[in-house]
């Protein structure tokens, strides 16, 4: 993932049904050669994958900001338990004290058990 692996945010682009991109500043981790992100299942990424897995990626800021060029990739809802697992350990790992004070607040904000994860190949 030369160029995608070692920034802190990636801007995820789906398409909606008419075609229209929409970007989105993401946290993720590399594991076994595939970007894996979180996020809750309801979102509207989320529903744009299960309609269609073409998405783009490129290195961005906090904000969106794009910070390198945008790659075409292959996009998949995960289902996997322990895969999930994985993921989840990661970004703790790579994220720390954000991370686990957004699992906080999405226990308490009833959202934990409602997420969803997505693999990135590029």
């Amino acid at each position: 993932m030369t160029g995608l692996g070692d920034t802190r945010y990636l801007s995820l682009a789906t398409y909606r049904a008419n075609g229209a991109e929409v970007a989105t500043p993401m946290w993720y981790v590399v594991l076994d050669g595939a970007l894996y992100m979180g996020t809750t299942a309801d979102s509207g990424k989320v529903k744009r994958l299960r309609r269609s897995s073409r998405a783009r990626v490129a290195p961005c800021d906090a904000r969106g900001g794009v910070k390198g060029r945008w790659r075409d990739a292959t996009a998949r809802l995960v289902d996997d338990p322990e895969l999930t697992k994985r993921i989840e350990a990661a970004l703790v790992a790579k994220y720390g004290w954000q991370k686990r004070l957004l699992n906080l607040v999405a226990r308490f904000g009833g959202r934990i058990g409602r997420r969803a994860w997505i693999e990135i190949r590029v």
